[in-house]
């Protein structure tokens, strides 16, 4: 029996991963630790039991503490993160105080209470970061593996790759029991609004455009957010101390493509259901029209990383790892759980709306 914190575990993959782990470890105990920003969400643990959600910030290296001491805490698994590019670039600061500081305090409450005051038994603070890391990819450069030198392109994977930095300083220096995972983008349930497969599915379902940056053709690894807690599981049971380890989807398209994906995948959900024209008026699809019209192209984002790509060889040999979804399958998932769940997702469309 575990007890956990997790960190941002209100938010999409932090949710996600709740949710997996109460279905894999029922037994253990589960504190959420969430500041409840604009991405974060209560509803995202409907349903759960014993699952306690704290209102708070990483940043308070005092709230973190007590956590661990009143709950006899041994594992903290942290998602908490300011993680849309965009937002990196127009408001920096915020990225730097959550993503480097709030990791920080976090390292400084589990070295307080498991090392200092602690009895010396195992224990483990797993940290969830990014392939953003690495840079950008050329179209035939390999891809990302565990050793590929550190090259941050924006504000938002600059403070990442701090965060990553300190928690390997904490294990080389004072010996706390660390892992982390680099991972590629993620999509499923629960996903705020702002990024790609979530936004473009509900601009298309209400007619809006699909702006898409430059020339479509920025290349990303798509992980689905179930494969990748089923990564995170296997590191926690049975990941070496003090590792990294790189978990991907396998899934390595242009953006262009995926746009494409959702269009089609929106055109047949309207031809096998008419009831979504009714509860969906505006949608080309409800109009006889292919979703597909309302591909826009707009200015590159600044900085925007070419290619991403994951090298999965150490997670899977060591570890057994293995996606178990394709990206048709893994969207069709998607879209079916958004259709499913326009009462979780309609006030988030004027909250993302009013926090852009």
């Amino acid at each position: 029996m575990a007890n956990l914190i997790v960190t941002g575990g209100a938010g999409f993959i932090g949710a996600n991963f709740v949710h997996h782990w109460r279905r894999v470890s029922p037994q253990d105990s589960i504190v959420v630790l969430d500041a409840l920003t604009y991405a974060g969400n209560p509803a995202n643990l409907d349903g759960l039991d014993g699952v306690e959600l704290v209102e708070g910030d990483i940043c308070d290296t005092a709230l973190v503490s007590r956590l661990i001491d009143d709950h006899a805490v041994d594992t903290i698994v942290h998602f908490a993160a300011e993680s849309h590019v965009d937002r990196s670039i127009t408001g920096p600061d915020a990225f730097v105080t959550t993503n480097v500081v709030g990791t920080h305090s976090l390292l400084k409450a589990a070295k307080a209470a498991w090392l200092d005051r602690g009895t010396g038994t195992p224990h483990r603070f797993h940290h969830v970061s990014t392939d953003e890391v690495y840079g950008s990819l050329e179209p035939n450069d390999p891809a990302f593996s565990e050793t590929t030198p550190y090259q941050p392109n924006s504000p938002y994977s600059a403070s990442k790759a701090g965060s990553d930095h300190l928690v390997r300083a904490y294990h080389h220096t004072y010996g706390l029991e660390t892992t982390t995972s680099n991972c590629s983008n993620n999509y499923g349930p629960y996903q705020f609004p702002e990024k790609l497969i979530p936004l473009f599915t509900l601009n298309a379902l209400s007619g809006k455009p699909l702006p898409i940056y430059g020339d479509g053709m920025n290349v990303r690894d798509w992980l689905h957010v179930e494969d990748h807690c089923r990564g995170i599981e296997l590191i926690l049971r049975n990941g070496r101390i003090g590792e990294t380890y790189n978990v991907g989807g396998g899934q390595e398209l242009p953006n262009i493509q995926v746009v494409e994906e959702i269009c089609r995948g929106i055109d047949a959900a309207f031809a096998a259901d008419p009831s979504l024209a009714q509860r969906f008026p505006n949608a080309p699809a409800a109009q006889g029209r292919p979703t597909a019209d309302l591909k826009t192209y707009v200015t590159d984002r600044k900085g925007h990383d070419r290619r991403y790509a994951i090298d999965e060889t150490k997670i899977r040999g060591e570890l057994g790892y293995e996606p178990a979804r394709d990206f048709p399958q893994g969207f069709a998932e998607t879209l079916a759980w958004y259709l499913a769940n326009e009462g979780w997702w309609q006030p988030l469309v004027a909250r993302a709306a009013l926090a852009a």
